[in-house]
């Protein structure tokens, strides 16, 4: 375990430049208690080895792109499969180094960190139902797929489909790395403990969804805590009616019977 994971999480989450591998691996201990410093230590080390395997003296963005695909997708086996859809694992930084498999925006973030660490102009992409990596200039620079090996999107129309191409913020990537594990969760009620502590880092992240606050207080009445949620609701009617007194009502009527579950 890492003493202190959340309030690490919180000041990194607010710090003027984030960073993205310290916040997946203080996430991914949320998931595994056996993830410590050293394991922790051990992932940094992993990215920085793999950034080292890196040629020097690389050159625009096509260069970038395929000598980062030729060692991660190609010498180092990064990719996923169906099947990563399945795991928990896919969604922790440390198991997908370990592993070399993950959810696409996992295997994404491995192929930022390691550009990055090497100097190379990367960003993320988020696109509706996937994830994938840019080198060089947003407009011009090439797209690839760590899902698939890292395999080229081109320049063509499936490219262009794909709209304009907004980099992702890092605290955005770790917002949408959390909402997938509740995702995963939602579909599995036995993991509703999973749910949960996703919920309450996603609410740690300076800008969320305030519809999380709703989504944790129904949580907890479905976890038996129904006092917490109760007063969770009720906190949350508050600030609803401002904007929708209708909606507070339905709330507030919410809260009351998760009280009335204590009788």
């Amino acid at each position: 375990m890492i003493p202190g994971s959340r309030e690490q999480f919180a000041e990194e989450a607010r710090a003027e430049r984030p960073d993205l591998a310290v916040l997946c691996l203080l996430l991914a201990a949320e998931a595994d208690p056996a993830l410590d410093e050293r394991g922790v230590d051990a992932a940094q080390i992993e990215l920085d080895r793999l950034a080292g395997m890196l040629p020097y003296g690389l050159r625009g963005a096509r260069a970038w792109a395929s000598a980062v695909t030729e060692l991660l997708g190609g010498r180092m086996g990064f990719h996923g499969t169906p099947a990563d859809y399945e795991r928990l694992s896919s969604s922790l930084l440390h198991e997908v180094l370990r592993r070399r498999r993950g959810l696409p925006i996992l295997l994404s973030v491995v192929w930022l960190e390691v550009a990055r660490r090497a100097g190379a102009p990367v960003y993320g992409l988020g696109l509706p139902g996937h994830f994938v990596v840019g080198f060089g200039d947003p407009e011009e620079g090439v797209v690839v797929d760590p899902f698939a090996g890292g395999a080229s999107l081109g320049t063509g129309p499936a490219e262009q489909a794909a709209g304009p191409r907004t980099p992702a913020r890092t605290l955005d990537i770790v917002l949408r790395i959390l909402n997938n594990i509740r995702a995963w969760a939602a579909a599995r009620p036995e993991q509703s403990g999973v749910a949960l502590w996703a919920l309450e880092l996603s609410l740690l992240l300076p800008s969320h969804p305030a519809s999380l606050r709703y989504e944790r207080a129904k949580l907890l009445v479905d976890r038996g805590r129904f006092t917490a949620g109760a007063a969770e609701l009720e906190a949350y009617a508050q600030v609803v009616e401002a904007v929708d007194a209708e909606a507070a009502a339905r709330i507030r009527s919410e809260a009351r019977a998760a009280r009335a579950l204590l009788n």
